[in-house]
C-alpha cells in the first residue's frame, strides 16, 4: 500500500499536465495572417508565436498544430506549396521560441474558398492541445 501510494504521489505532476493540456482544447487558435503571396512573419506574427510559444510551454505534454491555408486564387499546387512554406515558418519561428520539434504537427489545407475576404484565406492557425 505504501508503496502504490508513493508511485501516485510521484505520477501527480504527470496527471496534472495531463489534465493541463486537455483543457486546452476550448482556446481559440491563435492566427498570423500575411498578404498576398506572402510568406514572411512580422512583428505582429511574431508576437502571435510567441504567446503560442509560451502557452505550449507551460502545457508541455499539449501538441501543437500549424496548419496553413491560402486563398483560391492561383493553382492549386502553388497554394498548397504557399500555405506549407506558411506553416513551416511558423513553426520554425516557434522551435526557435524554445517549442520542441516533436510536439509541432504541421498540415496545409492549401487552398480554401473565399471565407469573406481572401485576408482572411491567407493565414496559419496555431493549436495549443487537443
Amino acid at each position: 500500500m505504501r508503496r502504490f501510494l508513493l508511485t501516485s504521489l510521484a505520477l501527480m505532476p504527470l496527471l496534472a499536465a495531463c489534465a493541463s493540456s486537455t483543457n486546452l482544447a476550448g482556446q481559440p487558435p491563435r492566427v498570423i495572417f500575411f498578404g498576398e503571396e506572402g510568406t514572411s512573419l512580422d512583428d505582429a506574427a511574431k508576437a502571435v508565436i510567441a504567446d503560442a510559444a509560451n502557452l505550449a510551454k507551460a502545457n508541455p505534454l499539449a501538441p501543437v498544430r500549424v496548419l496553413g491555408f491560402a486563398d483560391p486564387e492561383g493553382s492549386v499546387a502553388y497554394n498548397r506549396a504557399l500555405s506549407r512554406a506558411r506553416a513551416e515558418n511558423v513553426a520554425e519561428a516557434l522551435r526557435e521560441d524554445g517549442v520542441p520539434a516533436g510536439r509541432i504537427i504541421v498540415g496545409a489545407r492549401g487552398p480554401v474558398p473565399f471565407e469573406a475576404i481572401a485576408l482572411e484565406s491567407r493565414r496559419v492557425e496555431i493549436r495549443v492541445g487537443l
